[in-house]
């Protein structure tokens, strides 16, 4: 696949990498969602096998766009809630330099978002004092408390201190388990890039990459090709 407008080419060799990532396997066939037909190659020991071809196109227009984002500086916050998710997206969007939320999601980040910046300021603040040595003229026990909140907030808001407006994008590893953040992404007229499985319901989605969402290979491959592009 090459279009001679674009950086970032989509590779026959790619795709090869696809294939032993494990991008193809999606869920058994009695999972199956409706809407992903047309992205079901075929069927194989009951498990629905993805059609690359749709994969490698959706992932070309996925990474055009997210190039073009970052060209004009846009940020693209990242989303894996889930367990293999978690440290995955952590270390992808740290190399980016982007924000990212990688435990759970905080209802009304993108809908409430002043208020919620708010929060992340505080935990800024808190995090400063205690580094510039402030906290030192609390009691032992209370800088113990603060210590406390501290670490919470760190869990909740740490991947977002670059977050000072709302994301142009968001890039979310599944559709099922972030449908919160999609809703919210979608109400405030932000685009998703997502994979999307074969349980999964890919109409929300702007930038659908058809692609097995569970397999840490599979996340790890996708990731990688979103690293190249923001960090190139």
């Amino acid at each position: 696949m090459t279009d001679t407008n674009t950086k970032t080419i989509v590779s026959e060799e790619l795709a090869k990498e696809m294939f032993k990532a494990g991008v193809q396997f999606g869920h058994k066939k009695s999972n199956r969602h409706p809407k992903m037909e047309p992205y079901i190659y075929g069927i194989k020991n009951n498990i629905q096998i993805i059609n690359l071809e749709k994969t490698m196109k959706g992932l070309q227009d996925a990474l055009d766009f997210i190039q073009e984002t970052v060209t004009k500086g846009g940020k693209i916050l990242f989303v894996g809630i889930r367990p293999q998710c978690n440290e995955l997206i952590k270390e992808s969007a740290e190399k980016c330099n982007m924000p990212y939320v990688a435990l759970r999601w905080i209802g009304g980040l993108l809908t409430n978002f002043k208020t919620i910046r708010k929060r992340i300021d505080y935990f800024i603040g808190l995090e400063k004092k205690r580094e510039e040595g402030e906290l030192k003229k609390y009691t032992k026990k209370e800088q113990k408390h603060i210590d406390k909140e501290i670490e919470k907030l760190k869990k909740n808001f740490g991947g977002l201190r670059s977050l000072d407006k709302l994301p142009d994008a968001i890039f979310v590893l599944g559709v099922k388990e972030h449908m919160t953040a999609i809703r919210e992404a979608k109400r405030k007229k932000i685009p998703v890039i997502s994979l999307v499985d074969t349980d999964s319901n890919p109409t929300m989605v702007d930038y659908i990459i058809p692609s097995n969402d569970e397999a840490v290979s599979a996340l790890q491959f996708m990731l990688n090709q979103v690293e190249k592009v923001i960090i190139k």
